[in-house]
């Protein structure tokens, strides 16, 4: 029998016990009635009485006869001398003690008991919400933590890949923790903290458990947000709780996750209420870092993706001291990732790995084995017998665009619009040198409001761009209205994606990377901060009005270039234009195969049309994430 049978079953134990005691005590009520004593002196003169038993106050007895149903009788004695009346009547008495010191107390300690049992229920129930582990009340206080032990987390670096800068960085960690000895023998020491920043998906805390299992030592896993209670000082206690159990363990690791939740940057004034606990926590956390001794074999990592809003004094030298940077992986590290998830599904002989990792740039490690198992399902719901290259463009297209709409209907004249609209884009992109070629073109409608999408996929890893492939760039993405503009006559609302995007390179251009010969060469809008970023609060400006309006037309010059490109690509080959149109209404989809023989008439553009100067912006992944272009007209 296990531990919650033998639970369940006390529970049933205590329940009819507690049942029968409260029939037989009811029973007993419903059997004696209490008469007054005339009424017994009464019933003792006409033998009515059986049994008495006679206490100093009462008198408890049986009838000879049941008096109106009730069996036994209760009266207060009145009469201190009754012996000789009941001997008259021949009625058989005994005398009954009464201890008031046990009554007494009796009366207080079964209430007392009682209560107690209630709120020793009540605690280990809210211990086991808050604390865990139901180990009373006062464990909320105790730390959260995960412990894995040497033999418990099973990873290790062979388990991660893709990574290798970050994992040479960690490995001298394992080394320390195997020989500390050995490390410090030139009076070297190792880093207290490490803290491991990247974007989401990357493996950070992979990285993690794989240095505790190549270490063999004890590893703690806890998240920032567990500190964080509804009680005051819970943080800070169970930030000590962390550290005295890691001392008891070391050498060990320990492992914050999501650090920013608990290490956030505190206020320039005194915080109240919950920012006020934070505080706190993140300053016991800073007593703890700066009083452990770095040879005692305790390493503290720390993973985020978001070190811009982390407190300063969390991340100076003695603290975490080391930042590793977990980035995107390229195209050689996506190969690597590949290898290690492609082993859990049965892939085609035929499907090779570098041809996966080029139509996968920019994903992270999440992403890409979120795609294996993408395509595992998709050769499943078609039946197949292995996963072929087929199933992971249709998981990429899934992954990126999002489910097939093929219920939402769109009227003849809808159709034609989008089918020119996304021709218009990948003509524009076939027209120019120095464009990611076009792998795919459908109007078949996908996700929240896209009708129709073209995607390019880049034949390499780029970080850099010119001024020249930005204009490009924008070129495409104005294709589709354009298009629309030079068959119909007329502007849907189907490019307002483009026109974001377009609007968003042109300002970039002009405030961040200076390609505007007007405007100098100053940036005029710094950099997003975030390390995802995402947007973040209004920015003071740093330039007077007529700067601002200077950008304004240098931004409209820009986008109305590009439109203008994009019209002159799409004029010369208007007649190819209309058949690839007729010819994508037919099919709804086309491949990169039927896209080469209509691409292979393609009239280019003249070279009358390039920029003059060129230059090259820097770290280029702020402008789209994923290289993966979709370029698609919105409902």
């Amino acid at each position: 029998m296990n531990r919650s049978a033998r639970f369940n079953f006390a529970y049933f134990l205590v329940a009819v016990t507690t049942l029968l005691l409260v029939q037989n005590c009811w029973n007993q009520l419903l059997s004696v009635g209490p008469i007054p004593y005339s009424e017994f002196k009464r019933l003792l003169q006409q033998n009515q009485i059986k049994e008495v038993f006679i206490t100093d106050n009462r008198i408890q007895g049986e009838f000879v006869v049941p008096e109106q149903g009730k069996r036994y009788f209760m009266t207060t004695r009145v009469e201190p001398d009754l012996a000789q009346d009941l001997d008259t009547h021949g009625v058989r008495y005994t005398g009954q003690a009464e201890d008031p010191v046990l009554a007494t107390l009796f009366s207080w300690l079964l209430p007392l008991l009682l209560l107690g049992a209630f709120w020793f229920f009540f605690m280990r129930r809210l211990s086991e919400r808050l604390g865990g582990g139901g180990a009373g009340f006062l464990s909320i206080g105790k730390s959260k933590a995960k412990v894995y032990m040497e033999t418990d987390t099973k990873v290790t670096f062979a388990d991660v890949a893709g990574v290798d800068e970050a994992k040479s960085e960690l490995e001298e960690i394992v080394f320390f923790l195997k020989n500390p000895e050995e490390y410090g023998r030139l009076g070297a020491r190792m880093p207290k903290g490490v803290l491991l920043v990247g974007p989401p998906g990357t493996g950070k805390t992979l990285l993690a458990r794989a240095i505790a299992g190549e270490a063999v030592v004890p590893f703690f896993s806890i998240s920032g947000s567990e500190f964080v209670e509804m009680f005051v000082g819970v943080g800070a206690a169970r930030v000590r709780d962390l550290f005295d159990q890691a001392r008891q363990k070391a050498p060990c690791i320990i492992f914050i996750d999501e650090l920013d939740a608990l290490g956030r940057a505190r206020a320039a004034r005194g915080g109240m209420g919950g920012h006020d606990e934070k505080e706190q926590t993140l300053n016991q956390l800073l007593v703890e870092l700066d009083g452990f001794d770095a040879t005692s074999g305790i390493v503290l990592l720390g993973a985020t993706n978001r070190p811009e809003i982390l407190d300063p004094a969390l991340l100076r030298a003695g603290r975490f001291d080391r930042q590793v940077l977990v980035d995107r992986p390229d195209r050689r590290e996506r190969i690597a990732i590949l290898a290690v998830h492609i082993k859990k599904i049965r892939a085609a002989p035929e499907v090779k790995l570098d041809d996966v990792a080029g139509l996968t740039p920019g994903f992270t490690g999440a992403d890409l084995e979120n795609l294996v198992n993408e395509a595992a399902l998709a050769a499943t719901r078609r039946n197949a017998s292995a996963v072929e290259i087929e199933d992971f463009n249709t998981a990429i297209e899934r992954i990126i665009a999002g489910l097939e709409k093929k219920n939402r209907i769109l009227n003849p004249k809808e159709r034609q619009v989008v089918a020119h609209h996304e021709m218009g884009h990948a003509l524009v992109a076939a027209a120019q040198a120095g464009t990611d070629p076009v792998h795919k073109v459908s109007i078949i409608p996908r996700g929240i409001g896209a009708l129709g999408y073209t995607i390019q996929r880049p034949t390499d890893d780029r970080y850099l761009m010119t001024r020249s492939e930005l204009e490009a760039k924008m070129a495409v993405l104005m294709g589709g209205r354009a298009a629309e503009h030079l068959i119909f006559g007329h502007l849907s609302t189907g490019a307002a994606d483009d026109l974001g995007k377009t609007a968003g390179i042109a300002r970039s251009m002009a405030t961040r990377y200076a390609m505007v010969p007007a405007l100098g060469h100053v940036a005029y809008d710094k950099e997003d901060s975030t390390f995802l970023g995402l947007e973040g609060p209004p920015r003071r400006r740093d330039y007077s009005e007529e700067t601002a309006r200077e950008i304004d037309c240098a931004v409209k010059e820009i986008v109305d270039a590009a439109f203008e490109r994009a019209r002159s690509i799409l004029k010369k080959n208007r007649n190819l234009l209309a058949e690839s149109a007729v010819l994508l209404l037919e099919k709804e989809t086309l491949d990169s195969s039927e896209l080469e023989k209509l691409f292979s008439r393609i009239v280019p553009q003249g070279d009358e049309t390039a920029p003059a100067e060129t230059m090259t912006t820097g770290l280029n992944q702020g402008l789209d994430g994923p290289e993966t272009l979709m370029n698609g007209i919105q409902s």
